[in-house]
């Protein structure tokens, strides 16, 4: 009987050192070193070099499609090196903040927002019932934006 529990007690021991060793070198396999940094890409465009044998300049450039997503992507982009920091994000909203913001301080209260709201809701209530009708309530979208006319 003393054998079996004896036994029992090592076969249970090696288990509970083989989990430690094994779980060490997850830990070891998952602390891995960050993959080397790429070299730092030129900030700019190469100037283009004409041959002034033939007098032919380089040929323009092709206009690339971008997606939808993409196009989405580089209006926040505000410095093109496709990466969208914080602050490109949310310089977009400044100017609706703005005209919340009536007292300039750059917190919004809740007594701000509430004006601002109630006010909507006036201007939309064409009868001034207190509420709103399918159509008094379609007048409360937000305008589309212009489409930007082309400098060319």
């Amino acid at each position: 009987m003393n054998r079996i529990l004896l036994g029992a007690l090592c076969a249970l021991m090696l288990v509970g050192v083989g989990m430690f060793w094994w779980q060490g070198r997850a830990e070891v396999e998952q602390g891995a070193p960050p993959p080397l940094a790429l070299p730092a890409e030129p900030s700019g465009p190469e100037i283009p070099v004409s041959d002034a044998d033939d007098l032919t300049g380089p040929a323009p450039p092709e206009a690339t499609e971008l997606t939808r997503e993409q196009r989405r992507f580089f209006r926040y982009d505000q410095n093109r090196d496709r990466i969208i920091t914080r602050n490109e994000m949310l310089s977009s909203r400044t100017d609706a903040f703005r005209k919340l913001d009536q007292d300039g301080n750059n917190l919004l209260s809740f007594e701000e927002w509430a004006v601002a709201t109630a006010t909507r809701f006036d201007q939309a209530d064409r009868n001034r019932n207190g509420k709103l009708t399918p159509e008094e309530f379609a007048t409360t979208r937000p305008k589309p934006a212009a489409k930007p006319v082309c400098r060319c």
